[in-house]
């Protein structure tokens, strides 16, 4: 009985998946081609310049963040490299939780000095 509803349930929820990452490839291809047909094909950030060859290394970034605010002048997009888009998003998290060494709590200062008495042992010969 709950073997039938079980398979039920994952169908449905397999379908509503493939649904929703459908829906957001479409409103995905829909931004990214009218901000490549908006801006010239260069990096933002690091100036790299691309052909129709690999025009697929260049990404729609969302200046704010928010991937659902698709202004039809595209305010909100620049054109980055995917080594750039990356760098921008992880400079954000780091901004937005910490970066990982700040929230470390910092050790005390050596204060062992291994040439302590070199000098007095050098010159008793």
């Amino acid at each position: 009985m709950t073997i039938k509803k079980t398979t039920l349930d994952k169908d449905k929820m397999d379908q509503f998946i493939a649904e929703v990452k459908r829906n957001q490839q479409l409103k995905e291809a829909t931004y990214r081609e009218r901000a490549i047909k908006m801006y010239p094909w260069i990096c933002g950030r690091c100036a790299r310049e691309f052909t129709s060859r690999n025009l697929s290394e260049l990404t729609v970034h969302h200046k704010d963040h928010n991937h659902d605010n698709n202004p039809p002048d595209g305010s909100n997009w620049e054109l980055l490299c995917v080594y750039c888009h990356d760098n921008e998003h992880s400079r954000y998290e780091e901004m937005r939780f910490g970066s990982a060494s700040a929230l470390k709590t910092s050790s005390p200062a050596a204060t062992h000095n291994p040439f302590a008495g070199l000098k007095e042992l050098m010159t008793k010969k």
